[in-house]
């Protein structure tokens, strides 16, 4: 039992958990109300009952005086032969309904009710138990005879007999039940009222902590995790009232926000700084290995005026020089996109722009099988074709880089919703065969120099700044990338607007 009581306790906290604040208070309100109700009424009716049952007692002990005297009356010596009938029932003063039954030697001599015409009905011989098993002691009784209740009392006569006198509980059962159902119907259309009240009590008294959570809604809506943000969102001065519980709890939120304010404009100026200090140095460094650069070649071209050993030398500075141009080219690139720099805005031939893109991972990689998965018919988009073209040259740079020579490689193109919901737009596609991509590594493939174990190995000097670039620039178009992965194949899937 216990087990079970446990359980259902469990399951009801279970589902007043999920209920709202405003209905949990008004139920408990409710039910409250309903005990007092309960309690109040139990109480009354109890008392009234008792109340009645005092006042018929004391009729009834009146009208067992009354059936003694017609019963004992004339004196002995004079009293005529007993006949056994209930003339005594038929005393003056007694009324219609009174019990009256004469026991003698542990049977029921003769048992009658006066009717409202004052005749004296004989009870049928299943009432002989019941009258015979109330105490004779002329205390009063409740006892139910030939399916009727009735207050009964029992006392002894001078010759042995047993006289029962009672009195019909109809009138009094039938009082105190029309004060229950009175109070039955008063209770409810209290509760009813005290209901609607408590729904415009409890709504007008939640409301301030309403807005406190719009206030704490709109404020997790906003893009707080890079960007300049402007955190105006505040609780309204009358919400704050330290005095009250809702008001501490608009005050604390308003001190929280106005600290994730403080933190948010120190990370911008940070942020800043840095984007602007890689900005800064990345242009500057384009021109010292710009030179680098040229100079390498320059003593390349003398050809056997170099020594072979300075030849090769030069050879790798001018291949690290490369590697480190096209990081700091990347870097830049990064910087102007954190920076909001437009992008062109021109209708650009995806078909063609993946079938271009294909071509050079070709001829970048010819150790790869590099296959196309067109529709019949060209998908265009508006956008800046030189930065699609690098989404498209790093999607497959990164499928060549990571896989070993003679995987598979597709490049596909769609238009139209993509069947999951998705609103109309083209989607990009680039499918590879390697050993995929770690599990654990996947949530961070977009996040600027993140580094694959050495299931995707980075032998061709990966800067780790591709995919940061794929997902910068698509979402600077508006669009989304996303990845699945799973070892034997690997799908990156740029959606555009």
């Amino acid at each position: 039992m216990s087990t079970v009581g446990s359980a259902v306790r469990s399951r009801l906290r279970q589902r007043l958990a999920g209920w709202p604040l405003r209905r949990r208070l008004l139920v408990a309100l409710l039910a409250l109300l309903a005990a007092v109700c309960l309690i109040v009424g139990a109480v009354s009716v109890l008392a009234l009952r008792g109340l009645l049952i005092g006042k018929l007692d004391a009729q009834l002990l009146a009208a067992g005086e009354r059936s003694s005297s017609a019963f004992l009356e004339p004196p002995p010596t004079q009293r005529p032969p007993d006949t056994g009938g209930p003339g005594f029932l038929l005393a003056p003063g007694q009324g219609a309904g009174t019990l009256g039954a004469v026991l003698r030697d542990g049977q029921v001599r003769v048992a009658a009710v006066l009717d409202p015409t004052g005749v004296a009905r004989l009870l049928p011989d299943r009432a002989d138990h019941q009258l015979l098993g109330l105490p004779v002691d002329g205390m009063p009784r409740t006892l139910v005879v030939a399916g009727r209740e009735y207050r009964a009392v029992a006392v002894p006569t001078w010759r042995g007999d047993v006289l029962v006198t009672g009195l019909p509980l109809d009138e009094l059962n039938a009082t105190v039940a029309r004060l229950g159902l009175v109070e039955v119907l008063v209770a409810a259309g209290g509760l009813l009222v005290a209901g609607g009240a408590g729904v415009l009590i409890v709504r007008a008294t939640l409301r301030p902590l309403r807005r406190v959570a719009a206030t704490a809604g709109r404020v997790a809506e906003l893009p707080l995790d890079r960007g300049d943000v402007a955190l105006a969102e505040r609780v309204p001065e009358q919400d704050t009232d330290p005095r009250t519980e809702i008001g501490q709890v608009g005050a604390a939120l308003n001190h929280m926000l106005n600290h994730v304010a403080a933190a948010l404009e120190a990370r911008h100026a940070s942020e800043t700084q840095v984007r602007q200090f890689v900005a800064d140095a990345s242009h500057e460094l384009r021109t010292p290995l710009a030179a680098i650069r040229g100079y390498s070649e320059l003593i390349e071209r003398r050809g056997d005026a170099v020594p072979d050993e300075v030849s090769e030398a030069l050879r790798r500075a001018r291949s690290q020089t490369e590697r480190m141009t096209s990081l700091v080219e990347d870097m830049l690139l990064l910087a102007r996109l954190d920076a909001g720099r437009p992008l062109q805005r021109e209708s650009v031939d995806l078909s063609q722009l993946v079938v271009d893109s294909v071509s050079d991972a070709h001829a970048a990689g010819p150790g790869h099988h590099f296959t196309l998965d067109l529709p019949d018919d060209p998908v265009t988009v508006t956008g800046d074709a030189t930065r699609l073209g690098q989404v498209l040259a790093n999607l497959l740079a990164n499928a060549r880089t990571h896989t070993p020579p003679g995987t598979t490689v597709v490049a596909g193109l769609a238009g139209g919703p993509d069947g999951n919901g998705a609103p109309a737009g083209a989607r990009i596609w680039v499918a590879d065969q390697g050993p995929g991509i770690p599990a654990d590594l996947l949530p961070h493939v977009f996040e600027r120099f993140a580094r694959a174990d050495a299931g995707r190995s980075r032998a061709a000097g990966s800067t780790g700044l591709g995919l940061a670039i794929v997902h910068a620039v698509v979402a600077a178009h508006g669009g989304r990338v996303t990845v699945e992965s799973a070892p034997g194949r690997t799908v990156f899937t740029v959606h555009l607007p």
